[in-house]
Protein backbone atom coordinates (compact mmCIF):
# COMPACT_ATOMS: atom_id res chain seq x y z
CA UNK A 1 0.00 0.00 0.00
CA UNK A 2 2.78 2.45 0.72
CA UNK A 3 3.87 2.12 -3.00
CA UNK A 4 0.52 3.08 -3.98
CA UNK A 5 0.42 6.73 -0.97
CA UNK A 6 3.72 7.12 -2.82
CA UNK A 7 3.00 6.96 -6.22
CA UNK A 8 -0.30 9.02 -6.35
CA UNK A 9 1.36 11.37 -3.72
CA UNK A 10 4.27 11.97 -6.32
CA UNK A 11 1.85 12.77 -9.40
CA UNK A 12 0.12 15.02 -7.31
CA UNK A 13 2.97 16.88 -5.91
CA UNK A 14 4.39 16.98 -9.51
CA UNK A 15 1.22 18.32 -10.50
CA UNK A 16 0.45 20.97 -8.56
CA UNK A 17 4.10 21.80 -7.65
CA UNK A 18 5.37 23.09 -11.44
CA UNK A 19 1.80 24.47 -11.30
CA UNK A 20 2.77 26.49 -8.55
CA UNK A 21 6.33 27.67 -10.10
CA UNK A 22 4.15 28.84 -12.94
CA UNK A 23 1.56 30.76 -11.01
CA UNK A 24 -0.23 32.30 -7.81
CA UNK A 25 -3.71 30.71 -7.14
CA UNK A 26 -4.14 33.59 -4.26
CA UNK A 27 -3.94 36.87 -6.30
CA UNK A 28 -3.06 40.08 -4.58
CA UNK A 29 -5.29 42.33 -4.30
CA UNK A 30 -7.35 39.11 -3.35
CA UNK A 31 -10.80 39.64 -6.49
CA UNK A 32 -12.69 36.36 -7.10
CA UNK A 33 -12.35 36.31 -11.02
CA UNK A 34 -8.69 36.30 -10.79
CA UNK A 35 -8.69 33.68 -8.14
CA UNK A 36 -11.03 32.08 -10.54
CA UNK A 37 -9.07 31.99 -13.73
CA UNK A 38 -5.80 30.63 -11.65
CA UNK A 39 -7.68 28.04 -9.86
CA UNK A 40 -9.39 26.89 -13.31
CA UNK A 41 -5.68 26.68 -14.07
CA UNK A 42 -4.83 24.30 -11.32
CA UNK A 43 -7.79 21.71 -11.21
CA UNK A 44 -7.48 21.22 -15.22
CA UNK A 45 -3.45 20.42 -14.62
CA UNK A 46 -4.33 18.00 -11.44
CA UNK A 47 -7.45 16.39 -13.48
CA UNK A 48 -5.51 15.79 -16.42
CA UNK A 49 -2.26 14.26 -14.72
CA UNK A 50 -4.70 11.71 -12.73
CA UNK A 51 -6.80 10.56 -15.66
CA UNK A 52 -3.51 10.73 -17.96
CA UNK A 53 -1.76 8.62 -15.45
CA UNK A 54 -4.94 6.42 -14.86
CA UNK A 55 -4.91 5.83 -18.90
CA UNK A 56 -1.49 4.70 -19.23
CA UNK A 57 -2.01 2.02 -15.90
CA UNK A 58 -4.82 0.96 -17.94
CA UNK A 59 -3.05 -0.89 -20.40
CA UNK A 60 -1.49 -3.15 -17.87
CA UNK A 61 2.52 -2.20 -18.31
CA UNK A 62 4.48 -4.64 -16.96
CA UNK A 63 6.96 -2.07 -15.11
CA UNK A 64 4.09 -0.29 -13.22
CA UNK A 65 3.47 -4.23 -12.30
CA UNK A 66 6.87 -4.35 -10.30
CA UNK A 67 7.21 -0.92 -9.44
CA UNK A 68 3.44 -1.27 -7.21
CA UNK A 69 3.78 -4.98 -6.26
CA UNK A 70 1.12 -6.34 -8.26
CA UNK A 71 -1.41 -5.56 -10.94
CA UNK A 72 -4.39 -5.39 -7.77
CA UNK A 73 -2.56 -2.82 -6.46
CA UNK A 74 -1.81 -1.05 -10.01
CA UNK A 75 -6.03 -1.01 -10.31
CA UNK A 76 -6.10 0.25 -6.89
CA UNK A 77 -3.95 3.26 -7.50
CA UNK A 78 -5.74 3.45 -11.15
CA UNK A 79 -9.24 3.29 -8.88
CA UNK A 80 -7.66 6.19 -6.64
CA UNK A 81 -6.25 8.27 -9.66
CA UNK A 82 -9.75 8.27 -10.91
CA UNK A 83 -11.50 9.36 -7.91
CA UNK A 84 -8.69 12.11 -7.85
CA UNK A 85 -9.93 13.53 -11.67
CA UNK A 86 -13.07 12.74 -10.77
CA UNK A 87 -12.77 15.62 -7.67
CA UNK A 88 -10.39 17.78 -9.84
CA UNK A 89 -12.67 17.53 -12.87
CA UNK A 90 -15.70 18.53 -10.66
CA UNK A 91 -14.38 21.65 -9.03
CA UNK A 92 -13.24 22.97 -12.78
CA UNK A 93 -16.26 22.29 -14.00
CA UNK A 94 -18.03 24.38 -11.16
CA UNK A 95 -15.66 27.32 -11.52
CA UNK A 96 -16.42 27.30 -14.68
CA UNK A 97 -20.26 26.82 -15.13
CA UNK A 98 -21.32 27.45 -11.37
CA UNK A 99 -19.81 31.03 -11.74
CA UNK A 100 -21.67 31.80 -15.22
CA UNK A 101 -24.82 30.58 -13.04
CA UNK A 102 -24.03 32.87 -10.22
CA UNK A 103 -23.46 35.80 -12.49
CA UNK A 104 -26.79 35.24 -13.93
CA UNK A 105 -28.17 34.94 -10.51
CA UNK A 106 -26.94 38.59 -9.72
CA UNK A 107 -24.67 36.64 -7.41
CA UNK A 108 -21.65 38.02 -8.67
CA UNK A 109 -20.91 40.09 -11.11
CA UNK A 110 -18.66 39.78 -13.77
CA UNK A 111 -15.41 42.68 -14.21
CA UNK A 112 -15.37 44.43 -17.77
CA UNK A 113 -12.99 43.32 -19.80
CA UNK A 114 -10.25 45.42 -21.60
CA UNK A 115 -8.94 45.58 -25.16
CA UNK A 116 -7.28 42.22 -25.80
CA UNK A 117 -3.49 42.34 -27.04
CA UNK A 118 -2.93 41.39 -30.64
CA UNK A 119 -1.71 37.93 -31.74
CA UNK A 120 0.89 37.03 -33.70
CA UNK A 121 2.02 33.57 -33.53
CA UNK A 122 -0.34 31.32 -36.11
CA UNK A 123 -0.27 28.75 -33.60
CA UNK A 124 -1.29 30.43 -30.40
CA UNK A 125 -3.99 32.32 -33.08
CA UNK A 126 -5.33 28.93 -34.32
CA UNK A 127 -5.58 27.18 -30.47
CA UNK A 128 -7.20 30.77 -29.59
CA UNK A 129 -9.55 30.29 -32.10
CA UNK A 130 -10.58 26.95 -30.64
CA UNK A 131 -11.28 27.93 -27.42
CA UNK A 132 -15.27 28.34 -27.96
CA UNK A 133 -14.82 24.75 -29.42
CA UNK A 134 -12.85 23.32 -26.76
CA UNK A 135 -15.15 24.58 -24.06
CA UNK A 136 -18.36 23.26 -25.24
CA UNK A 137 -16.91 19.92 -26.44
CA UNK A 138 -15.38 19.65 -22.72
CA UNK A 139 -18.28 20.22 -20.80
CA UNK A 140 -19.94 17.15 -22.52
CA UNK A 141 -16.80 15.04 -22.15
CA UNK A 142 -16.80 15.93 -18.59
CA UNK A 143 -20.66 14.84 -18.21
CA UNK A 144 -19.76 11.63 -20.60
CA UNK A 145 -16.48 11.47 -18.26
CA UNK A 146 -18.60 11.22 -14.71
CA UNK A 147 -20.79 8.55 -16.25
CA UNK A 148 -18.02 6.03 -17.09
CA UNK A 149 -16.58 6.89 -13.43
CA UNK A 150 -19.84 6.50 -11.99
CA UNK A 151 -20.41 3.25 -13.59
CA UNK A 152 -16.67 2.11 -12.29
CA UNK A 153 -17.44 3.00 -8.53
CA UNK A 154 -20.86 1.59 -8.21
CA UNK A 155 -20.29 -1.91 -6.99
CA UNK A 156 -24.28 -2.72 -7.88
CA UNK A 157 -23.61 -2.77 -11.24
CA UNK A 158 -22.66 -5.75 -13.03
CA UNK A 159 -18.86 -6.35 -13.53
CA UNK A 160 -19.66 -7.57 -17.05
CA UNK A 161 -21.39 -4.10 -17.59
CA UNK A 162 -18.19 -2.59 -16.45
CA UNK A 163 -16.18 -4.13 -18.08
CA UNK A 164 -18.05 -3.58 -21.38
CA UNK A 165 -18.67 0.69 -20.60
CA UNK A 166 -14.83 0.97 -19.22
CA UNK A 167 -12.85 0.81 -22.33
CA UNK A 168 -15.13 3.70 -23.82
CA UNK A 169 -13.81 5.81 -21.18
CA UNK A 170 -11.08 6.69 -23.78
CA UNK A 171 -13.27 8.35 -25.61
CA UNK A 172 -14.67 11.47 -23.14
CA UNK A 173 -10.13 11.31 -22.03
CA UNK A 174 -9.18 12.16 -25.92
CA UNK A 175 -11.92 15.24 -25.93
CA UNK A 176 -10.29 16.73 -22.97
CA UNK A 177 -7.45 16.01 -24.22
CA UNK A 178 -8.12 18.42 -26.57
CA UNK A 179 -9.90 20.61 -24.53
CA UNK A 180 -6.42 21.17 -21.94
CA UNK A 181 -4.23 21.22 -24.76
CA UNK A 182 -6.34 24.39 -26.28
CA UNK A 183 -7.26 26.15 -23.07
CA UNK A 184 -4.03 25.56 -20.83
CA UNK A 185 -2.70 29.07 -20.41
CA UNK A 186 -0.11 29.42 -23.64
CA UNK A 187 2.58 31.07 -21.28
CA UNK A 188 2.96 27.55 -19.51
CA UNK A 189 3.85 25.59 -22.39
CA UNK A 190 7.20 26.89 -21.81
CA UNK A 191 7.51 25.83 -18.63
CA UNK A 192 7.71 22.74 -16.58
CA UNK A 193 3.81 22.49 -15.73
CA UNK A 194 3.51 22.27 -19.49
CA UNK A 195 5.83 19.86 -20.19
CA UNK A 196 4.83 17.69 -17.25
CA UNK A 197 0.69 18.13 -18.60
CA UNK A 198 2.02 17.68 -22.49
CA UNK A 199 4.01 14.37 -21.90
CA UNK A 200 1.31 12.79 -19.85
CA UNK A 201 -1.56 13.58 -22.14
CA UNK A 202 0.36 12.30 -24.96
CA UNK A 203 1.05 8.92 -22.66
CA UNK A 204 -2.38 8.82 -22.12
CA UNK A 205 -3.39 9.53 -25.79
CA UNK A 206 -0.93 6.58 -26.38
CA UNK A 207 -2.45 4.23 -23.87
CA UNK A 208 -5.77 5.17 -25.10
CA UNK A 209 -5.32 4.29 -28.33
CA UNK A 210 -3.88 0.97 -27.09
CA UNK A 211 -7.15 0.57 -25.48
CA UNK A 212 -9.26 1.16 -28.31
CA UNK A 213 -7.18 -1.43 -30.60
CA UNK A 214 -8.73 -3.95 -27.95
CA UNK A 215 -4.45 -5.11 -27.90
CA UNK A 216 -4.36 -4.79 -23.85
CA UNK A 217 -2.87 -7.62 -22.67
CA UNK A 218 -3.05 -9.58 -26.25
CA UNK A 219 0.64 -10.70 -26.04
CA UNK A 220 0.24 -12.14 -22.36
CA UNK A 221 -3.07 -14.08 -23.68
CA UNK A 222 -3.02 -17.95 -24.76
CA UNK A 223 -5.65 -20.18 -25.81
CA UNK A 224 -6.95 -23.26 -23.95
CA UNK A 225 -10.16 -25.34 -22.93
CA UNK A 226 -11.60 -26.38 -20.40
CA UNK A 227 -10.95 -29.77 -18.72
CA UNK A 228 -12.61 -30.59 -15.86
CA UNK A 229 -15.19 -28.94 -13.80
CA UNK A 230 -16.46 -29.92 -10.24
CA UNK A 231 -19.02 -27.89 -8.24
CA UNK A 232 -19.17 -27.99 -4.43
CA UNK A 233 -22.44 -27.30 -3.88
CA UNK A 234 -22.43 -26.24 0.21
CA UNK A 235 -19.51 -23.92 -0.90
CA UNK A 236 -21.05 -22.30 -4.09
CA UNK A 237 -17.54 -22.86 -5.24
CA UNK A 238 -16.52 -24.03 -9.00
CA UNK A 239 -13.26 -25.74 -9.43
CA UNK A 240 -12.07 -25.50 -12.84
CA UNK A 241 -9.66 -27.19 -14.36
CA UNK A 242 -7.73 -25.64 -17.99
CA UNK A 243 -5.22 -26.91 -20.39
CA UNK A 244 -3.28 -24.48 -22.21
CA UNK A 245 -1.80 -24.21 -24.85
CA UNK A 246 2.03 -23.75 -25.98
CA UNK A 247 2.94 -19.92 -24.89
CA UNK A 248 1.98 -19.58 -21.26
CA UNK A 249 5.48 -18.75 -19.68
CA UNK A 250 4.36 -20.58 -16.03
CA UNK A 251 3.17 -18.47 -13.02
CA UNK A 252 4.48 -18.33 -9.08
CA UNK A 253 1.87 -19.10 -7.00
CA UNK A 254 -0.49 -16.40 -5.82
CA UNK A 255 -0.34 -15.17 -9.19
CA UNK A 256 -3.84 -14.57 -11.03
CA UNK A 257 -5.01 -14.51 -14.79
CA UNK A 258 -7.98 -13.25 -16.41
CA UNK A 259 -10.07 -15.97 -18.13
CA UNK A 260 -12.72 -14.83 -21.16
CA UNK A 261 -15.14 -18.28 -21.00
CA UNK A 262 -17.97 -16.00 -22.79
CA UNK A 263 -16.84 -13.19 -25.49
CA UNK A 264 -20.13 -11.75 -24.39
CA UNK A 265 -19.27 -11.52 -20.90
CA UNK A 266 -15.84 -10.68 -21.70
CA UNK A 267 -12.21 -11.39 -19.21
CA UNK A 268 -12.58 -12.05 -15.51
CA UNK A 269 -9.93 -11.81 -12.91
CA UNK A 270 -9.38 -15.61 -11.17
CA UNK A 271 -6.25 -16.67 -8.06
CA UNK A 272 -4.81 -19.44 -10.01
CA UNK A 273 -5.14 -22.29 -7.74
CA UNK A 274 -2.17 -24.58 -8.90
CA UNK A 275 1.39 -24.89 -9.17
CA UNK A 276 2.47 -24.56 -12.81
CA UNK A 277 3.30 -27.94 -14.67
CA UNK A 278 5.07 -27.57 -17.82
CA UNK A 279 4.83 -31.52 -18.42
CA UNK A 280 0.59 -31.41 -18.22
CA UNK A 281 0.31 -27.36 -18.98
CA UNK A 282 -3.05 -26.77 -16.49
CA UNK A 283 -3.91 -24.89 -14.60
CA UNK A 284 -6.75 -24.57 -11.71
CA UNK A 285 -9.20 -21.56 -10.98
CA UNK A 286 -11.35 -21.78 -8.02
CA UNK A 287 -14.44 -19.21 -8.62
CA UNK A 288 -17.03 -18.32 -5.80
CA UNK A 289 -21.03 -17.61 -6.95
CA UNK A 290 -20.47 -14.01 -6.30
CA UNK A 291 -22.58 -12.74 -9.09
CA UNK A 292 -25.11 -13.77 -12.51
CA UNK A 293 -21.65 -15.31 -13.99
CA UNK A 294 -19.81 -16.75 -11.70
CA UNK A 295 -22.79 -18.53 -10.34
CA UNK A 296 -23.78 -20.01 -13.53
CA UNK A 297 -19.91 -21.29 -14.36
CA UNK A 298 -20.78 -24.69 -12.61
CA UNK A 299 -23.18 -24.80 -15.17
CA UNK A 300 -21.91 -23.41 -18.81
CA UNK A 301 -18.47 -24.61 -18.06
CA UNK A 302 -17.89 -27.92 -19.51
CA UNK A 303 -14.60 -30.48 -20.90
CA UNK A 304 -13.59 -29.02 -24.48
CA UNK A 305 -15.40 -25.15 -23.75
CA UNK A 306 -12.48 -23.24 -25.37
CA UNK A 307 -11.05 -20.41 -23.26
CA UNK A 308 -8.45 -17.32 -23.00
CA UNK A 309 -6.15 -16.85 -20.19
CA UNK A 310 -4.57 -13.59 -20.11
CA UNK A 311 -1.56 -13.60 -17.34
CA UNK A 312 0.22 -14.47 -14.94
CA UNK A 313 -0.14 -11.01 -12.99
CA UNK A 314 0.38 -10.21 -9.22
CA UNK A 315 3.43 -10.55 -6.66
CA UNK A 316 1.40 -12.26 -3.89
CA UNK A 317 4.20 -14.84 -4.13
CA UNK A 318 5.27 -15.47 -0.57
CA UNK A 319 8.95 -14.38 -1.39
CA UNK A 320 10.45 -12.45 1.91
CA UNK A 321 12.95 -13.32 4.51
CA UNK A 322 11.51 -14.27 7.62
CA UNK A 323 12.09 -17.11 9.37
CA UNK A 324 8.53 -18.34 9.19
CA UNK A 325 5.30 -17.38 7.88
CA UNK A 326 1.34 -17.35 8.48
CA UNK A 327 -1.32 -17.28 5.64
CA UNK A 328 -4.84 -16.38 6.22
CA UNK A 329 -7.48 -17.21 3.48
CA UNK A 330 -10.84 -16.15 4.16
CA UNK A 331 -13.17 -17.73 2.01
CA UNK A 332 -12.53 -18.08 -1.66
CA UNK A 333 -9.27 -16.24 -0.41
CA UNK A 334 -7.91 -19.71 0.27
CA UNK A 335 -7.38 -20.24 -3.48
CA UNK A 336 -3.12 -18.59 -3.37
CA UNK A 337 -2.44 -20.39 -0.83
CA UNK A 338 -3.86 -23.83 -2.38
CA UNK A 339 -1.50 -22.98 -5.11
CA UNK A 340 1.65 -22.50 -2.96
CA UNK A 341 0.91 -25.93 -1.09
CA UNK A 342 0.94 -27.41 -4.46
CA UNK A 343 4.16 -25.74 -5.57
CA UNK A 344 5.74 -26.64 -1.94
CA UNK A 345 4.74 -30.51 -2.41
CA UNK A 346 6.19 -30.76 -6.01
CA UNK A 347 9.31 -29.16 -4.87
CA UNK A 348 12.67 -31.03 -4.14
CA UNK A 349 15.91 -29.88 -3.45
CA UNK A 350 16.50 -29.46 -6.77
CA UNK A 351 14.23 -26.88 -7.53
CA UNK A 352 12.54 -25.31 -4.82
CA UNK A 353 9.40 -23.93 -4.34
CA UNK A 354 10.54 -20.49 -5.63
CA UNK A 355 13.81 -19.14 -6.36
CA UNK A 356 15.88 -17.80 -3.50
CA UNK A 357 13.47 -18.87 -0.78
CA UNK A 358 14.19 -20.91 1.76
CA UNK A 359 11.55 -23.90 3.03
CA UNK A 360 10.22 -21.90 6.15
CA UNK A 361 7.89 -23.13 9.11
CA UNK A 362 4.16 -22.59 7.92
CA UNK A 363 0.73 -21.60 9.85
CA UNK A 364 -2.16 -21.92 7.67
CA UNK A 365 -5.32 -20.31 8.63
CA UNK A 366 -8.64 -20.86 6.57
CA UNK A 367 -11.41 -19.07 8.09
CA UNK A 368 -15.23 -20.30 6.50
CA UNK A 369 -19.05 -19.45 6.62
CA UNK A 370 -20.25 -22.35 4.92
CA UNK A 371 -18.31 -26.19 5.67
CA UNK A 372 -18.06 -28.63 3.30
CA UNK A 373 -16.19 -31.81 3.98
CA UNK A 374 -15.12 -32.45 0.88
CA UNK A 375 -13.49 -29.25 0.09
CA UNK A 376 -12.17 -29.27 3.37
CA UNK A 377 -10.49 -33.28 3.30
CA UNK A 378 -8.87 -31.68 0.30
CA UNK A 379 -7.26 -29.10 1.59
CA UNK A 380 -6.38 -31.08 4.77
CA UNK A 381 -4.29 -33.48 1.94
CA UNK A 382 -3.01 -30.53 0.37
CA UNK A 383 -1.22 -29.57 3.53
CA UNK A 384 -0.42 -32.75 4.81
CA UNK A 385 1.54 -33.30 1.42
CA UNK A 386 2.96 -29.76 1.81
CA UNK A 387 3.80 -30.10 5.28
CA UNK A 388 1.30 -26.80 6.49
CA UNK A 389 0.07 -26.85 9.67
CA UNK A 390 -3.33 -26.24 8.99
CA UNK A 391 -6.06 -24.71 11.25
CA UNK A 392 -9.94 -24.80 9.96
CA UNK A 393 -12.43 -22.45 11.42
CA UNK A 394 -16.17 -22.11 11.20
CA UNK A 395 -17.38 -19.11 11.50
CA UNK A 396 -20.69 -20.96 13.16
CA UNK A 397 -19.10 -23.29 14.70
CA UNK A 398 -15.70 -21.84 16.01
CA UNK A 399 -16.06 -18.43 15.77
CA UNK A 400 -13.71 -15.78 13.88
CA UNK A 401 -10.46 -15.33 13.76
CA UNK A 402 -8.92 -12.46 15.98
CA UNK A 403 -5.37 -11.49 16.50
CA UNK A 404 -5.64 -12.94 20.44
CA UNK A 405 -6.09 -16.46 18.56
CA UNK A 406 -3.63 -15.84 15.75
CA UNK A 407 -0.83 -15.40 18.39
CA UNK A 408 -1.77 -18.02 20.42
CA UNK A 409 -1.80 -20.42 17.96
CA UNK A 410 1.52 -19.36 16.58
CA UNK A 411 3.71 -18.12 20.01
CA UNK A 412 6.95 -17.51 17.03
CA UNK A 413 4.20 -14.63 15.36
CA UNK A 414 6.34 -11.96 16.10
CA UNK A 415 9.43 -13.98 13.76
CA UNK A 416 6.92 -14.00 11.04
CA UNK A 417 5.19 -12.78 7.85
CA UNK A 418 1.76 -12.65 7.66
CA UNK A 419 0.52 -13.03 4.11
CA UNK A 420 -3.73 -12.34 3.80
CA UNK A 421 -6.32 -13.11 1.17
CA UNK A 422 -9.61 -12.94 1.60
CA UNK A 423 -12.59 -10.37 2.46
CA UNK A 424 -10.97 -6.59 2.71
CA UNK A 425 -12.82 -5.67 6.13
CA UNK A 426 -11.34 -8.56 7.48
CA UNK A 427 -7.99 -8.16 6.40
CA UNK A 428 -7.86 -4.86 7.64
CA UNK A 429 -9.29 -5.44 11.33
CA UNK A 430 -6.77 -8.11 11.68
CA UNK A 431 -3.80 -5.90 10.12
CA UNK A 432 -4.19 -3.10 12.46
CA UNK A 433 -4.41 -5.68 15.47
CA UNK A 434 -1.11 -7.57 14.42
CA UNK A 435 0.82 -4.24 13.54
CA UNK A 436 -0.73 -2.77 16.84
CA UNK A 437 0.93 -5.77 18.76
CA UNK A 438 4.47 -5.54 17.46
CA UNK A 439 4.18 -6.56 13.96
CA UNK A 440 6.33 -4.80 11.42
CA UNK A 441 4.09 -3.36 9.05
CA UNK A 442 6.52 -4.34 5.92
CA UNK A 443 5.98 -8.11 7.23
CA UNK A 444 1.98 -7.90 6.31
CA UNK A 445 0.95 -8.89 2.93
CA UNK A 446 -2.17 -8.54 1.36
CA UNK A 447 -3.66 -9.14 -2.02
CA UNK A 448 -6.47 -6.30 -2.88
CA UNK A 449 -8.05 -8.42 -5.46
CA UNK A 450 -10.62 -5.92 -6.66
CA UNK A 451 -10.59 -5.19 -10.35
CA UNK A 452 -12.98 -2.14 -9.98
Amino acid sequence: MKNIYRALGALLLMAAGSWFLADALWPRPFEYFAFRSAAIQLTGVVAMAAMSFAMVLAVRPRWADKLLNGLDKMYRLHKWLGITALVAAVAHWWLAQGTKWMVGWGWLTRPARGPREPITDPLRAWFDGQRHLAEDVGEWAFYAAVAFIAVALLKRIPYRWFAKTHRWMVVPYLVLVFHAAVLLKWDYWSQPVGWLTAGLMLAGTVAGAWVLSGRVGRSRTVAGEVADVRYFEPLRATRTTLSLAPGWPGHAAGQFAFVTSDPREGAHPYTIASAWNAADRQIRIVTKALGDHTRALHQTLRPGLPVQVEGPYGCFTFDDSAARQIWVGGGIGITPFIARMHQLAQATPATPAAPGTPRVPVTLFHTTREEDPQALALLADDARAAGIDLHVLVDARDGRLTGDRLRAAVPEWRAASVWFCGPAGFGQALQRDMVAHGLPQGRWHQELFQMR
